[in-house]
């Protein structure tokens, strides 16, 4: 066999697996930028999905400097640092930054670890609701990330 045949079919199967491994929850909500919401009253809690973690990999540190502060859809709310890069994180939704999950300080790798659950990121009090339905269902952000 052909060392470039076998090559081929040795990153096409990895990248299947890929695909198949993703964690992507029917009963979030999810934006464009990778980042997933969960709506629990007028609240949203907001986190990055797996596959933005694994994208960025070991994640050092979170950094969010708007607690309190009321901010528009699309703005950015704080940064994610991994091994290899830094990203911002962008408001899914105008309203303000109600709390940061202090656990992140000491330990920013619950976002690898669990990114849907002890690794979320803010809590926001939304102030226009109606911006939900700009959101991606489970299905709308699949096809983003399968391209």
């Amino acid at each position: 066999m052909d060392f470039n045949f076998v090559l081929l079919e040795c990153i096409s199967n990895y990248l299947n697996i890929k695909k198949i491994t993703m964690d992507i929850r029917d009963n979030l909500k999810y934006t464009n930028d990778h980042e997933w919401i969960k709506l629990e009253d007028d609240t949203a809690i907001v986190g990055i999905t797996d596959y933005a973690q694994k994208e960025l990999g070991d994640i050092v540190f979170i950094e969010v400097e708007t607690e309190g502060e009321t901010l528009d859809k699309g703005e950015t709310f704080g940064t994610v640092e991994a091994v290899k890069t830094v990203s911002d994180m962008y408001m899914p939704l105008s309203g303000e930054v109600t709390e940061f999950n202090e656990e992140l300080e000491d330990q920013p790798e619950l976002v690898n670890k669990d990114p849907y659950g002890d690794g979320w990121i803010v809590k926001i009090k939304i102030s226009d609701k109606s911006e939900m339905d700009d959101l991606l269902d489970a299905e709308g952000y699949k096809k983003i990330i399968e391209g």
